[in-house]
């Protein structure tokens, strides 16, 4: 957090009542005119004071809605004329973009006018640029930055002392800053090309700006090129394959609610499209002429992918903030990743379940792991419950961890002796 906080305001501090509430005569949307003007000088001349002249975006978001609810949005997000490759962000509006100040001025502009785009603008330990609702604005800086309050005062504008900016923190985390973030580095590309081969996967969502989703439909001939074309810092979410038998997901609709359509049309392009039930037969209609399709969930209790990820930068560092909500699968590689398991490690754990096919399933502290019959014993068996039984407590030898599988396999007899020696 910076030292030297303050929230700029065209809002007179003796028009407030006892709550802190303004109460006086000021509008809280832009006017387009002189004071965004002073806005954005003050912007600057504090930008001056720091010996700032870029700024990286952070947390970037678009809303094809009214993004603060006080005015339209601009056309195409308002973001055209600065990332001319439009409002995903493919190679402009992302996390971690760096910008010159005149375009960090712009982008100012544009959240002032509620232009269905924010992000946060800063320079790390210097400098920061928070737009919040009804136009206020929270900078930081490292310097007390006396001669550009001044200026600010002198532009009408009010610039308060704060201990810190509401917004310092305020990321789009989806989970306690105690679930291990999985990263999209190479060992996630070799965990989901299995899940495709196997054909566990086939659909990749990708989310580079927040209020955006991108879907890639993935086969073992396409995972490199849709890697090589995602955007910075992107979070990544891996599903099921859309399925061809469209007659079964069009039964899948409920009867009200949100859903997500997704479907791939003739020419083998995918689509997205988030619905309520007044929009269902449209849904429907697109769907029964795709080639292929799936509904998924909306809601955050209900939405599940197989595993998620977020990009690093090119030192394989994760410097987002923002995170995905860890799904199962997360928790399977958080637990491998944090817990240094190796081959011929002793653990101990809870036999939860005898398959059918002869496998037994061991709880060692939160991840199953799994004995395969010849494991059990020296003696030959025909089942597994000759040796073992659900709700016992076992101590086993690792024989292998399968970081790409996400598997651990145990063994028994590895801790017995061999009764052929004696």
């Amino acid at each position: 957090m910076l030292p030297y906080v303050y929230r700029v305001t065209k809002y007179d501090p003796a028009d407030r009542d006892e709550r802190g509430c303004y109460t006086g005569p000021e509008d809280c949307v832009s006017d387009h005119g002189e004071v965004e003007a002073a806005y954005l000088r003050a912007i600057e001349a504090f930008a001056v004071d720091s010996g700032i002249d870029r700024l990286a975006v952070r947390e970037p978001h678009v809303s094809s809605l009214v993004h603060f609810g006080a005015e339209p949005p601009m056309e195409a997000h308002g973001l055209d004329a600065l990332f001319p490759s439009g409002p995903s962000g493919r190679a402009g509006f992302h996390d971690g973009a760096e910008v010159p100040l005149g375009t960090a001025l712009e982008l100012v502009r544009v959240m002032l006018r509620d232009g269905g785009a924010w992000c946060l603008l800063e320079a790390e330990g210097a400098f920061a640029v928070h737009v919040g609702w009804d136009q206020y604005l929270y900078i930081g800086s490292a310097f007390p930055c006396e001669e550009a309050q001044a200026r600010a005062r002198a532009l009408g504008l009010f610039p308060e002392r704060m201990d810190a900016s509401p917004y310092d923190g305020e990321t789009d985390r989806e989970t306690d800053g105690d679930e291990v973030q999985r990263p999209g580095d190479d060992e996630f590309w070799a965990r989901l090309r299995y899940a495709v081969v196997s054909c566990q996967a086939g659909l990749l969502e990708e989310r580079p700006v927040g209020g955006v989703s991108r879907f890639h439909r993935l086969t073992r001939e396409t995972l490199d090129a849709v890697r090589a074309g995602l955007a910075p810092r992107a979070r990544l979410a891996v599903w099921p394959d859309l399925s061809s038998d469209i007659d079964a997901v069009l039964g899948a609709f409920p009867v009200d609610g949100l859903i997500e359509g997704v479907w791939q049309d003739e020419d083998g392009r995918i689509h997205s499209a988030v619905v309520d039930e007044e929009e269902f037969p449209e849904l429907a209609a697109r769907i029964s002429r795709a080639g292929a399709a799936a509904l998924l969930p909306t809601y955050a209790d209900e939405r599940a992918p197989l595993f998620t990820a977020v990009l690093p930068d090119a030192d394989g560092v994760v410097r987002a903030r923002w995170r995905t909500d860890p799904t199962p699968g997360d928790r399977n590689w958080a637990f491998l990743k944090t817990r240094g398991l190796q081959r011929g490690q002793v653990v101990t754990g809870t036999v939860t379940h005898i398959a059918d096919f002869c496998v037994t399933f061991v709880d060692i502290g939160g991840f199953t792991a799994m004995i395969n019959i010849p494991e059990l014993s020296w003696l030959p068996i025909s089942h597994p419950s000759e040796v073992v039984s659900v709700g016992q407590e076992i101590t086993a030898e690792i024989l292998d961890v399968d970081m790409v599988r996400e598997r651990v396999s145990l063994s028994l007899k590895a801790l017995a002796e061999d009764p052929r020696r004696e």
